[in-house]
């Protein structure tokens, strides 16, 4: 068999195994994701009983979102979600572009590989809960789909539009009901009409043929909200969609044409929906307004209705949880490549006169390295114009940019473009340029969403980028004020690291440093200034500077003098700090504490043991006044081989749990990895605490060994 068949026959396999899980499970919808190699995303590669457009915002979805399916996959586990309340109060971004009532369901698919994820949909006469039955036929229904995964690893790949699979039921055969029941139908006084369930029209009969004003044929395989005019108010879509999530009877009444009212009743089933329309008998007040008649919509492609709103709707909800700029370009690559058929997207800023590219997705990186730098006048491609202008282009084919930008074209081998400018109160943060592999024309409605949907770009973006740079100053300066690199000490092993809080925190002040005194006698240091800031980036190095002065000193005049200093600096920040005088030749430890988490001593003899060394703390500094200030002396024997770990708060305070057991933890693992080689240790002791908890704070860890 060719790779071409094979790939065929696996995906049939797949197909079968999702529409077996509908029928197993008694779902009403299910869809596969699969994990991409090349980058921490979830692809929808097939998806049956819903319609392919209507879960086009989660086409592609971030591992690190927060969601139910991406917390499926983190987490390795069944993952439920029984009401729309539980998806708002738990998942609000999802639930803002889904405002529908239904069940849902994500199942990891983990065999040789970790594969992605499992997807189902219940309606929302389901109970809250699964029964335990029903949570079997889930798991159970995953396990097979990765069996279809496993026997050929390597033919999955994310799609660029998921597949539509068709839902087979058992049942009688169409051909020999198929007469009786168009018989049936036709002699119907009230329009009768099929749609499956991507939302096109299978049947109608003739009387709903007469109330909509156009011909079976003419209507027969189209969207009636893109057919017919007076039905392309989202309102139509967005109830099609109701029921086709929430699997219940909808019923509206809307305004006709000439002023008229029809009563419109929606039956979803598994294959798709059934529909009835009949002139209302509601009667209009006489002051009520007359319905306006709306003229004949853009081409199907470019109608924006419902799904769209709910596009952008959800777009916005992501946006606003963005902080850097990569967030905001990965959103964006994720989100509206796939809601709007693009193929490349590239976001540009301005930049000192020119133009910087950002992010990109969907081009060759030689294109990138050519258009990356261009004046901003430039007349090479539109995105000088465009900026200058603040006024969007669109280009439906390479003749059309030809005639405006001759260059353009061959840069690319794109097809079609949309430039769209990133204003944020008459300033130019930049531009978003969607690019298509084949023509397309914009038409109104696709161009509205695209500039409404720019709006939306630019003030996550502009908000980003002054994140940015922000973070970048105040973390260029306290990587300038910690130390390069630590002075050799014989006899002494040394390792240190310093880690960032988690994004979307500021930079912090926490500091350590090694200061030699002799041949036989060095200083440790550890501390940590209060706030997440350049002011407490800037204090830090103070703090550094004041130790560095006066060690030697005893531990506690030198935690005395650096008060001092820091009440002389008048400043509202408060530092805690660790002073360690390491005596080699006398193996003594001699420390001072100014309210510090209590250091770790790792002693290989007479038996291997670890403990907190619990110094008698002093205030922290900045908050006495230098006469009030006392910091007692602890000391404690360092017997040969001893190991000491001096860190900060950000490595064992876990909201929700008690600082002193998170010190016992770190102590155990202490004990339990002491011997490996001190580089191992410290990643290890960093990469301990991370699986506990997200960081919400910066870390500082120092290490030292005697030999």
């Amino acid at each position: 068999m060719s790779d071409e068949g094979a790939a065929s026959a696996d995906r049939v396999s797949l197909d079968q195994a999702l529409g077996g899980t509908v029928r197993r499970t008694g779902a009403v919808a299910a869809g596969v994701y699969l994990l991409s190699p090349d980058e921490p995303v979830l692809g929808l590669a097939a998806v049956c009983g819903l319609p392919v457009r209507a879960v086009a915002p989660w086409w592609r979805v971030a591992v690190s979102a927060a969601g139910p399916l991406s917390e499926a996959v983190r987490e390795d586990r069944l993952v439920w979600v029984g009401r729309q309340e539980d998806m708002a109060r738990l998942y609000p971004n999802a639930a803002a572009g889904l405002p529908y009532q239904f069940a849902l369901a994500f199942a990891p698919l983990r065999g040789s590989r970790r594969w992605g994820a499992l997807a189902l949909l219940w309606p929302e006469s389901h109970p809250p809960s699964l029964t335990r039955r029903e949570r079997g036929h889930v798991l159970s229904s995953a396990n097979r789909i990765t069996q279809v995964l496993d026997r050929a690893p390597a033919a999955w790949g994310i799609p660029g539009e998921p597949r539509s699979v068709p839902l087979l039921r058992p049942g009688p055969d169409p051909a020999q009901t198929g007469l009786a029941a168009d018989d049936l139908l036709q002699r119907l006084p009230v329009g009768a009409l099929g749609f499956d369930l991507q939302g096109r029209i299978t049947y109608l009969n003739e009387a709903a043929a007469r109330l909509l004003g156009r011909s079976a044929d003419d209507l027969l395989g189209t969207l009636p909200w893109q057919a017919v005019p007076w039905l392309d108010a989202p309102v139509h879509e967005d109830h099609y969609r109701a029921a086709v999530f929430g699997r219940e009877p909808v019923a509206y009444t809307a305004p006709g044409p000439s002023g008229r009212w029809f009563d419109i009743r929606l039956y979803p089933g598994d294959s798709g929906i059934s529909a009835f329309l009949s002139p209302s008998l509601r009667e209009r007040s006489a002051d009520a307004p007359s319905p306006r008649v709306t003229p004949a919509p853009d081409p199907p492609s470019q109608a924006a209705g419902a799904g769209r709103i709910h596009q952008l709707i959800h777009l916005a909800a992501a946006l606003s949880q963005t902080v850097t700029v990569a967030d905001v370009v990965s959103t964006v690559a994720d989100q509206i490549l796939p809601a709007f058929g693009a193929q490349g997207m590239v976001v540009s800023a301005a930049d000192a006169s020119r133009l910087r590219i950002i992010g990109h997705r969907g081009y060759d990186p030689r294109t990138i390295a050519r258009l990356d730098g261009l004046p901003l006048d430039t007349d090479v491609t539109p995105v000088g114009h465009v900026l200058r202008s603040g006024v969007p282009a669109f280009y439906a084919d390479p003749a059309e940019m030809t005639r405006a930008h001759p260059q353009a074209p061959a840069l690319s081998g794109k097809q079609a473009w949309a430039f769209l400018p990133l204003l944020v109160s008459d300033r130019r943060v930049g531009c978003c340029i969607l690019s298509y592999d084949r023509p397309r024309s914009f038409g109104a409605s696709d161009r509205a969403v695209l500039v409404s949907l720019a709006g939306l770009i630019a003030q996550a973006m502009d908000r980003a980028l002054l994140y940015d740079a922000k973070h970048d100053l105040a973390h260029g300066l306290q990587q300038a004020l910690l130390p390069v690199a630590l002075p050799p000490v014989p006899r002494l092993d040394v390792a240190a690291r310093y880690l960032p809080a988690a994004r979307g925190v500021d930079i912090g002040g926490d500091f350590y440093d090694l200061i030699r005194l002799d041949d036989t006698a060095a200083a440790a240091v550890i501390g940590d200034v209060q706030g997440h800031n350049i002011k407490a980036a800037a204090l830090m190095g103070q703090v550094r500077t004041a130790v560095h002065a006066t060690a030697g000193a005893a531990p506690g005049d030198v935690l005395a003098r650096t008060n001092r200093v820091l009440m002389d600096l008048e400043t509202d920040l408060f530092v805690s700090c660790l002073y360690v005088h390491i005596d080699l030749a006398g193996r003594r430890l001699h420390l001072a504490s100014a309210g510090h988490p209590p250091p770790l001593l790792h002693s290989p003899e007479p038996a291997p043991h670890t403990a907190a060394l619990q110094a008698e703390p002093g205030p922290l500094l900045g908050i006495h006044p230098c006469t009030e200030a006392d910091y007692p002396v602890t000391t404690a024997p360092l017997s040969p081989g001893s190991l000491l770990a001096l860190y900060t708060d950000g490595l064992v305070e876990t909201p929700g749990t008690d600082i002193t057991d998170s010190i016992t933890a770190l102590t155990h693992h202490l004990t339990r990895n002491a011997d490996r080689p001190l580089e191992d240790l410290a990643d290890s002791l960093l990469h301990h605490t991370g699986l506990r908890h997200t960081r919400t704070d910066d870390t500082a860890l120092l290490l030292l060994r005697s030999r």
